[in-house]
């Protein structure tokens, strides 16, 4: 049974063209539980970690065109980072659900830990992290 989301120490809210693909990647990668899957909403959760997929109002998505394989949106705002137990996992996950992953010769360490960058199905650019 999934933790309760009350719980969760953070929470991710990422709007989506394609709802019910972009939570698949997220549940994937990050080998969460499923809380909730509704029609405009998807809730997963993990011991440290939620994420909300949130498809997006029909004005918005109307104007998000999103290629095969997605471009990539690198110049966001935000990016998420999450901590795995393998980058080897995550890539698999990645491109069985349409993201991806950089190639493994750009990974780079900091802090202690390996990051990764990687992209989900409609080019949003997020990073996976592993300790060194």
């Amino acid at each position: 049974m999934p933790p309760s989301t009350a719980a969760v120490a953070t929470t991710v809210v990422i709007y989506a063209k394609d709802k019910d693909r972009v939570a698949e990647f997220y549940r994937r990668t990050l080998d969460l539980a499923v809380s909730e899957w509704e029609d405009g909403f998807s809730i997963l959760t993990g011991a440290q970690v939620e994420v909300r997929v949130v498809r997006m109002p029909v004005a918005v998505a109307s104007q998000v065109v999103i290629t095969s394989p997605p471009e990539r949106r690198e110049h966001m705002p935000v990016k998420a980072s999450f901590l795995v137990g393998s980058f080897a996992a995550v890539r698999e996950a990645a491109e069985a659900t349409g993201g991806g992953l950089e190639p493994a010769e750009a990974e780079w360490t900091w802090h202690g830990t390996v990051h990764l960058d990687g992209f989900d199905p409609e080019g949003n650019v997020v990073q996976f992290r592993r300790r060194a």
